[in-house]
């Protein structure tokens, strides 16, 4: 791994952190500053695997959604 890499894999950002960067960045609403200051202090591999835990729990969302619709009837 090149020593980039490596710096920002030792970050000290919390996985809580980064999954509240990653939620609000599902939502496309980042401040540029917000932004800025995540680059410098977050995980990369916290961002992968919170990028991957935000995009089961969308479709275990959407899923439940479609079966309650489905089952209330409304879809008739």
């Amino acid at each position: 791994m090149s020593d980039g890499l490596k710096e920002a894999a030792r970050r000290k950002g919390s996985f809580a952190q980064t999954m509240k960067a990653v939620a609000w960045s599902f939502f496309g609403v980042r401040k540029r500053s917000d932004y800025e200051k995540d680059v410098n202090q977050l995980n990369p591999v916290h961002v992968v695997i919170a990028g991957v835990v935000g995009a089961v729990l969308f479709i275990v969302a959407l899923l439940l959604l479609v079966n309650w619709v489905l089952a209330s009837g409304a879809a008739k």
